[in-house]
């Protein structure tokens, strides 16, 4: 594949932006940023696209406002071969415009079965152990108005729950010692396009976005198809907002259920007592087990909610010995389930 097909450079005429619509996009930002972190220092992550990009320029207008320090982080996953090249593009992008920023580079080979998946897991982690190094409390992503919906569709398309399907908030505790905040939810991506070549006149273009392997790219076209129908962005929106005011009730009764059968020896083990079980509704068992997985694994998402349900099913059985899922080892105790990290093996050569 040549390279202009991996990256584009778009031209816009910048006397036919609206400035009083981009400073309506700025206040709306500087509002939930301001709700959530006020003069704190901030990570933000940066992949060129153009909903990242804009989130570079809001956070730029930001940190010159309230004189906070920003880190700006680009991350090279280095799956394809123009991986490196991209990421110094984005880097130069960004410095044309005064913002300086720092590539961490993954230094695994990330699986290709379930690459994006993988890809996303890797992301995170990289980004919040930067943030953990350099004691920074609060990371800034670009999800957008379009993630939201796609996010919805790709979980309602693999039988989510609850969960799932209520989707991403505004802000979440990534651990004990970082906050993820997401600031463009209420931003459409054709807007999130406009800032980014209004402000930088350039964004990167990933080509994954149009191959259809992909059930988020295909979403995308279901999208095109169901909006012809009626169901267009406003009302996905309200189902989603709706689904969440149920989920955020429910997580109410998830962290009671916690704090009664759930006690962290550290932050990678805890004990449940199996009285969870038989005193809690299956959506708390559920939620709560998730919780626990993602806590103790210390990553950002959960194992698919088909596996978590095989879990809980083989945790209640008299049976049940022990199990991995997601970063973890699960085994039986008297009375007990322990949920401890999975320790990776460190390779070793033998000297003959």
């Amino acid at each position: 594949m040549k390279r202009k097909n991996l990256s584009v450079t778009k031209k816009v005429n910048k006397k036919q932006i609206n400035k009083k619509k981009f400073n309506k996009f700025y206040k709306k930002f500087k509002n939930i940023i301001f709700n959530n972190i006020e003069r704190e220092n901030f990570a933000i992550g940066v992949s060129g696209g153009p909903d990242s990009l804009s989130l570079a320029y809001f956070s730029k207008a930001y940190t010159d406002e309230f004189k906070n320090k920003m880190e700006v982080l680009i991350i090279n996953h280095k799956i394809r071969k123009e991986s490196s090249k991209e990421a110094l593009k984005v880097k130069k992008i960004l410095k044309r415009k005064k913002i300086e920023s720092k590539i961490l580079n993954c230094k695994s080979r990330i699986p290709k079965s379930n690459i994006q998946h993988n890809a996303r897991n890797v992301r995170y982690s990289l980004l919040a152990d930067y943030c953990l190094k350099k004691n920074i409390k609060y990371l800034v992503i670009a999800h957008h108005m379009d993630d939201q919906i796609e996010n919805f569709f790709i979980r309602l398309f693999r039988g989510s729950g609850l969960t799932g399907l209520s989707s991403m908030s505004e802000s979440f505790e990534y651990s004990k010692k970082l906050k993820i905040i997401r600031p463009l939810l209420g931003f459409k991506k054709k807007d999130l396009i406009d800032v980014s070549l209004h402000y930088f006149n350039d964004y990167i273009s990933d080509p994954s976005n149009e191959d259809e392997k992909y059930l988020r790219v295909r979403v995308r076209k279901y999208r095109k198809i169901m909006e012809k129908e009626g169901l267009d962005t406003t009302k996905i929106i309200k189902t989603v907002g709706n689904l969440y005011s149920a989920n955020k009730a429910l997580n109410y009764y998830k962290n009671k259920a916690l704090y009664k059968h759930v006690a962290f020896l550290s932050e990678s083990k805890c004990l449940i007592n199996k009285k969870i079980f038989d005193e809690e509704a299956g959506e708390i068992i559920f939620k709560s087990i998730s919780d626990i997985l993602s806590l103790v694994s210390k990553k950002y998402y959960a194992p698919r909610s088909k596996k978590i349900i095989n879990l809980i099913n083989n945790m209640k059985k008299n049976n049940f010995n022990k199990a991995t899922l997601g970063g973890c080892i699960i085994e039986k105790t008297e009375g007990f389930i322990s949920v401890s990290k999975e320790q990776k093996m460190k390779k070793t050569s033998l000297r003959l």
